[in-house]
């Protein structure tokens, strides 16, 4: 089991930061107490094939048991990997930030919000100088802080992280209400008024080969896989975790069907995780 124990200054990224291990699919708590670490790490080995990895978001915000932290992290060393990343911001971004969202700050210094970060500053220096990482966000975009733990981390297949859903569906029974792209392939030939594949469905050969034989059908596979080759990578870049494309004929049996699992197809060749799902193949 591996541990990662976040903390640093307050408003330096660490919500955006545990949204990255969320996403990853780690175990994360936010504002974790660090009296209680042993005992989640016992509960924790009970099941560990479940809760593998483990994040820990732990802060000024538990007030004076900040300082119970590092000695907390040592013992955890003792019997699992543990990485303590501490994420720092310069003090006029902390104000900036302050000042845009309209919080308070947790230690609420009576001298005012600039006292408060410096008095945050100073209680959490031994920490920041036994880290294993460094992160200054100061200037960081969300984007670039998830690149700086992808190389803390090794992970170099970001597609490996973004999910793709290719759903195909029939019009007559409703369009996805979580579709974020729709296309509609009711303007090809339909192997419904086929009678031998009227019964059949996208999956099987025949059906595919009859969707497929038409130069306008073929002609459509190749746009829709050149422009999905265009917008995926705009989605990822821009920190989307998940796309669902939508892909509908009239009942969702045939057409549809065979565009999506083209589709997937080409979209895993490309290296994406991608989840075929044919919501109306069975009605």
């Amino acid at each position: 089991m591996d541990f990662t124990i976040l903390t640093g200054m307050s408003g330096s990224g660490k919500t955006q930061a545990i949204h990255f291990f969320e996403d990853l699919g780690y175990f994360c708590i936010d504002n974790m107490p660090p009296a209680l670490i042993p005992m989640l790490a016992n509960m924790l080995a009970t099941v560990k094939d479940k809760f593998r990895n483990v994040a820990l978001v732990i802060d000024i915000r538990v007030g004076d048991m900040i300082n119970e932290l590092l000695g907390q992290v040592e013992e955890l060393r003792e019997t699992y990997n543990v990485r303590l990343i501490f994420l720092d911001t310069n003090d006029n971004t902390l104000v900036s930030r302050y000042k845009e969202t309209r919080r308070n700050h947790p230690l609420n210094n009576p001298d005012g919000l600039l006292a408060s970060i410096q008095e945050e500053r100073r209680m959490l220096f031994k920490l920041r100088e036994s880290a294993d990482y460094v992160i200054d966000t100061s200037y960081m975009t969300n984007n670039q802080l998830r690149e700086r733990f992808m190389d803390i981390y090794n992970l170099t297949a970001v597609n490996s992280m973004f999910e793709i859903k290719v759903l195909s569906f029939g019009f007559k029974h409703g369009i996805p209400t979580d579709a974020d792209l729709v296309f509609d392939v009711r303007c090809f030939p339909n192997p419904f008024y086929e009678p031998e594949l009227k019964h059949k469905t996208g999956n099987d050969r025949e059906v595919q080969d009859y969707v497929m034989k038409f130069p306008t059908s073929q002609m459509f596979f190749e746009k829709l896989k050149d422009m999905m080759g265009f917008l995926v990578p705009l989605y990822v870049e821009e920190g989307r975790r998940s796309l669902v494309i939508a892909i509908g004929c009239t009942g969702g049996h045939h057409r549809s069907v065979t565009m999506a699992n083209k589709l997937a197809e080409a979209l895993s060749e490309s290296g994406y995780t991608v989840d075929t799902v044919h919501r109306d193949i069975r009605i």
